[in-house]
């Protein structure tokens, strides 16, 4: 069963539940998302990255991965 944007966003609320999070996407494998959080602050674009992979608890692991591309955008607020 492909992956929604909503259970995307759903499981990066998990771990950030105050960030401003917009997910875009609808074949089911490709997927753009923004991140905005106050606990990226003071973290390089790769240590938020991380955080938000980690979040997605594997659904991007290998070639069985539910999710194939996430391009990810994160930053602290303004």
């Amino acid at each position: 069963m492909p992956i929604q944007a909503q259970d995307i966003e759903d499981l990066i609320r998990e771990s950030f539940p105050d960030a401003k999070i917009d997910v875009q996407g609808d074949d089911g494998q490709h997927f753009a998302a923004t991140v905005v959080d106050e606990s990226f602050r003071g973290k390089n674009r790769v240590q938020q990255q991380r955080a938000v992979y980690a979040a997605l608890k594997g659904k991007m692991d290998g070639p069985a991965g539910e999710l194939h591309a996430l391009a990810l955008t994160t930053r602290a607020p303004e």
